[in-house]
Order: structure tokens, then C-alpha cells, then sequence
């Protein structure tokens, strides 16, 4: 396995996504989603992806709108990729990985039974990396809500995968451990978390007490 990959999402503030980042984080995610709590301007992930060190990777995360807007924020930011987390198809996520060239596209899949997972079959197919996230009836993301980790035995895309989901500095050893445990050899493309919620006060207003408990937890990986 190589080294774990950790990606904080939903920061909106410059001073908090530097501290994140020097503590280990290797990707931020910004929320560019209008109705999130945690929604930032293009003008606002610009001024925090200038003030990060060099090599972290920097996430748009966006549900349901047009791939205009999304090259156009792309544009504007310079952000390294993208992350789709709304009902996005797999001709759209084709189309935008056209546009975009090399730059990543994650789609996140909402897991609400197990039958859900059987979609990154199609997805893995048309985009870099996929995302494990719990379903809420009524938010994208961020819910807190964990995934039943030991029902993701036999759940092998041929793409990395990150595993998302009501994560905290509390249960994220054990979430990774299942992860390994279920899947010894390879690990079948693990390739890291996802956290927001769970290392936060309230919404985009990070915990930098959580986050260096968190990365004192993951030193192992």
C-alpha cells in the first residue's frame, strides 16, 4: 500500500487550510456547492490555494451542475481536480474528463444499500478515483453518518478508492484497519479518507485540536 492519502474537506478558512496541510494532509477539498454551509466563492479557494505549501492537492467539490460551470471555476482557481457528489452520469463524468485532461475527477458514490456499490463497476471506467460516502435523504455530505465498513469486504474497483463517512480521530484507525483486514492483498486500491465534519466545531469551521489528534492516529500509515 502506498502512502495513505488523507483529504480534508470543506475548509473555508486560509489560516486553518495551511495548518491542515502542514500537519500531514496531502488534499483539500473546497465546497463549491451554493447551498452548502460550507460554500466558497472562486475568489475565496483561489486566496486559500495561494497561501498553501506546494504539492497539496486542491478539490472542487460540486453536485448537479453544469460542466460549464465547473471548467469555469476550474479556470479561476486552478484547482488539481474535481470531485462530483450529486446524481452525475456516466456520459457527464466522460465529458468532463475530456475538458478537464489531466486533472483528477473523484465521483463520490452515496451508499444507501449495497447495491450501490455495484455502480463503480461503470464508474471507475471513466473516472480517476471514486469516493465512499454514507447517504443522507438530506445532505450531500459532511453528515456524520459512518458506513457499515464490514459490509465493503468484496468491494474491488479497479481505480483507487477513498473511504468517507462520518471519519474522526476516534474511529479512524478502526475504519482502516476493517478496510486492510477485508482486503489483504493489495487492499484493492485503498487509497485513503475523507474527512469533514468530523474535525470540525461546526460547518467549515475546522478543529485543529481534532486535527492533530488525527494525524497523530494515522502516523502509523
Amino acid at each position: 500500500m502506498n502512502k495513505l492519502r488523507v483529504k480534508i474537506c470543506g475548509v473555508t478558512q486560509p489560516a486553518q487550510a495551511r495548518a491542515i496541510a502542514q500537519a500531514g494532509a496531502t488534499t483539500l477539498g473546497f465546497i463549491c456547492v451554493p447551498t452548502s454551509p460550507r460554500y466558497l466563492q472562486p475568489e475565496q479557494i483561489l486566496n486559500i490555494i495561494n497561501q498553501l505549501p506546494a504539492g497539496i492537492e486542491t478539490i472542487g467539490v460540486f453536485a448537479d451542475t453544469t460542466i460549464e460551470n465547473i471548467c469555469q471555476v476550474v479556470e479561476q482557481t486552478n484547482l488539481s481536480g474535481v470531485q462530483l457528489h450529486g446524481a452525475e452520469t456516466v456520459e457527464y463524468c466522460k465529458r468532463l474528463s475530456q475538458l478537464l485532461g489531466q486533472r483528477e475527477i473523484i465521483k463520490a458514490l452515496r451508499v444507501k444499500m449495497l447495491a450501490d456499490l455495484k455502480l463503480a463497476n461503470v464508474y471507475s471506467q471513466v473516472v480517476h478515483t471514486l469516493l465512499l460516502d454514507a447517504y443522507d435523504p438530506q445532505k450531500l455530505g459532511g453528515t456524520g453518518h459512518t458506513l457499515d465498513w464490514q459490509s465493503l469486504q468484496d468491494f474491488a474497483p479497479n481505480c483507487p478508492w477513498l473511504l468517507a463517512g462520518g471519519l474522526n480521530p476516534e474511529n479512524i484507525v478502526l475504519a482502516i484497519q476493517q478496510v486492510i483486514n477485508n482486503h489483504p492483498v493489495g487492499y484493492h486500491n485503498f487509497a485513503g479518507v475523507d474527512l469533514s465534519s468530523g474535525i470540525e466545531i461546526s460547518p467549515g469551521d475546522k478543529d485543529l485540536l481534532k486535527v492533530t489528534d488525527l494525524f497523530k492516529n494515522l502516523s502509523k500509515y
